[in-house]
């Protein structure tokens, strides 16, 4: 079974997509980078990264993470304060340790395309 199929599917990401925005747009570090940002289309997005990501029958078709993220200075510190709202996020979601683990081993490299700065 999928990662995507153990956490609930769909529902499941759409949930943890609208926690994980609430989550960032309250954080004072990161939420400037979202300020000119079409919030709609960007969770549309992040709702089909994620699922392809962990499983899902979604096919991603938007711009590569480094184009995404080009030019806005990402620090380490912005990219570690991202994955903290993601394990929240899923925690409070009810997403057991182990999964959160796995959907963390499968975004981890994403840090090198990300940050910038």
């Amino acid at each position: 079974m999928s990662i995507y199929d153990s956490i609930g599917g769909a529902p499941a990401v759409a949930a943890a997509v609208d926690d994980f925005y609430t989550r960032v747009l309250a954080d004072p570090k990161l939420a400037p980078f979202f300020d000119t940002v079409d919030l709609a289309k960007l969770k549309s997005h992040q709702r089909s990264f994620i699922a392809a990501a962990i499983g899902g029958p979604e096919i991603f078709a938007g711009r590569s993470m480094a184009d995404a993220h080009a030019g806005l200075n990402v620090t380490d510190a912005h990219f570690d304060a991202v994955v903290s709202h993601l394990v929240d996020t899923l925690t409070g979601l009810g997403v057991p340790d182990e999964t959160i683990g796995q959907i963390g081993g499968a975004l981890a490299p994403l840090r090198t395309q990300i940050v910038t700065a």
